[in-house]
Order: C-alpha cells, then sequence, then structure tokens
C-alpha cells in the first residue's frame, strides 16, 4: 500500500534519493529544507509501506516581489521511482499539492517546467494533468536544454468552504 502524505523535515532525504535516481537536475538539502520552512504545507510524499519514500512532490508560491495576489503556485520537481510509475501517484501527488495552494492560498493557477525532451513527462502534464503549454524558455536547465513553462488554470477544480458561503 502507497500513502500519499505532506512532506515534512526528514523526508529530505528520500526525496533527494527519488530525485538523484529520475532527474538530471539536482537539489542541496538546503533546497528541500526551504520549501518546507517557507511552504510547509505545499509538498508531499509517497510513502511504501516499508515507510520510504519513493514519490514526491515538491511545490511553493510564487511570491516575487512583483507577485499579485493570490499567489500563483509552481511546481518545482515532481518524481516517482520507476517501479512505482503507472499507479497513479504523480497524478495524486499533484493533486494533494493543487488543492493545498487553492486551499490555503486561493491560487488560481500553478505553474511548471518541464524538458522539451522529456516526452513521458510532458504527455503527464499535457494529457493527464490538464496543463497548458504558455511558453518555451530557452537554455532554461544548467545543461542547455529549453524547457516548456507550463500553466493550469485551478479555478474552480477545488471548490473551498468559502466559495459556498452565503452572505
Amino acid at each position: 500500500m502507497i500513502t500519499i502524505r505532506q512532506a515534512r523535515a526528514g523526508d529530505e532525504i528520500g526525496m533527494q534519493e527519488c530525485n538523484l535516481t529520475n532527474l538530471p537536475e539536482n537539489y542541496q538539502m538546503k533546497y528541500y529544507l526551504y520549501h518546507f520552512a517557507t511552504w510547509p504545507a505545499l509538498s508531499f510524499v509517497a510513502e511504501n509501506q516499508e515507510g520510504r519514500v519513493v514519490g514526491y512532490v515538491l511545490a511553493k508560491m510564487n511570491d516575487d516581489n512583483d507577485a499579485k495576489l493570490p499567489l500563483d503556485g509552481h511546481i518545482t520537481s515532481l518524481s516517482v521511482l520507476r517501479s512505482y510509475r503507472r499507479l497513479g501517484l504523480a497524478e495524486r501527488l499533484m493533486s494533494q499539492a493543487q488543492r493545498a495552494m487553492v486551499e490555503l492560498y486561493g491560487s488560481k493557477k500553478v505553474s511548471l517546467h518541464v524538458r522539451v525532451s522529456n516526452k513521458a513527462a510532458f504527455s503527464l502534464y499535457k494529457k493527464t494533468l490538464k496543463f497548458d503549454v504558455d511558453r518555451t524558455e530557452e537554455k532554461y536547465y544548467a545543461d542547455g536544454e529549453d524547457a516548456y513553462e507550463m500553466k493550469k488554470n485551478l479555478e474552480g477544480l477545488y471548490p473551498t468552504e468559502m466559495d459556498s458561503l452565503d452572505f
């Protein structure tokens, strides 16, 4: 059985293992801890019955100086170990992160970047998760590869209590 739960300090080792195993761009431990400290409710892990992290989503809010309220969400990283793929874990992790963005921050949109060459991830984001390509960012990655910036409208997907209050 796989459990999806909110990420917490102590999960960064397992998250980094997933990251190092699957992705060419890797993060230092302090980057995971920064997300936990700044946006503690937005990142989630998939954990197997032995307590091993087998997937994660690392998420944040775009709070740049020129950001307008409500803040847009951003998926920093998503990874699921190969032996746990095709079980719907990526979709469940993304759904949890998006729901938290809406419920806690009133987010209306979420964005992410994906390598132009990563056809499997692009298909997941486009077909399954219903993201749209907003633009292509040239040489986005450290190795010079371009990225698609993809966005998704969250309005109406996760109704909040405030949506149903009568005044």
